[in-house]
This record gives C-alpha cells, structure tokens and sequence, in this order.
C-alpha cells in the first residue's frame, strides 16, 4: 500500500505579503497569482528544501479575508477561514497529522510556526514557494 502523500500548507496572506509586488491593489488577484503558481508542486515536490519534500504533494492554500473566494485549481485545494486563517492552519495540520501524514507548512509567521511544529509539521520559509 502507497503512503499518503504528504501535505504542503501555504499561509496565503503571509506568503502573498512576504513581497512588496503591489499585492494590496487586489489581494484575491495576488493569492490567485500564488495559487496558480503552487500548482506545479503537486507533482514536482519541494526538492530545494531540508529536509526534501518529493512529490506528490497535496497542496491546501489557505486563504482569508479579501482573498476568500478563491476557488481550488488542480493540484491546489482551497480552504477558507471563516475567522482567523492561522487557527485554520492549524485546524488543517492537527487533521492531517492524526492521519500520519507528514506536514510542511509555508509561512513566516513565528507563532504559527511554533503552534504546528508543536503538531509535528515542518516549516519553510515563503521563499520556498514564491516563484
């Protein structure tokens, strides 16, 4: 039996934020932008980060505020916050990883990086996946 993929969960308004590229114009458009972007790594994993994370991926975008409404593209599933978008994040690790999934979540952001390494995930900076 295969193993579960493992799971990239991408904190859109920390990454979408992490370059000034006029972002605050149209935050949906710029998280749309990012999520199309995050399509290729379904398939191709992260290879340049450590430790590496081969694909397949399940990417999950989590969006909130202004960005709600973006709709999933293959290879990116779509979770909106109904409130805060770190406790989503959060809500998404903690159910992926009873699973025994592996988890590596893309944010700058220090104190979710310490409520999901907690959970057991893994961290990368928004570098790893902006373009």
């Amino acid at each position: 039996m295969t193993p579960d993929p493992a799971v990239l969960v991408v904190d859109a308004a920390n990454v979408v934020g992490s370059v000034p590229d006029g972002w605050w114009r149209d935050r949906r458009a710029a998280t749309e932008r990012l999520r199309d972007a995050l399509a290729r790594y379904a398939a191709d994993g992260l290879p340049d980060v450590r430790p590496a994370l081969p694909g397949p991926l399940d990417v999950v975008l989590v969006v909130e505020g202004a960005a709600r409404g973006t709709e999933p593209v293959p290879g990116v599933r779509v979770e909106a916050a109904d409130g805060s978008g770190d406790d989503r994040i959060v809500e998404v690790v903690a159910a992926e990883r009873a699973r025994g999934r592996r988890c590596v979540v893309a944010t700058a952001d220090r104190e979710l990086r310490e409520r999901v390494t907690a959970l057991g995930a893994e961290t990368v900076g928004p570098r790893s996946v902006r373009p």
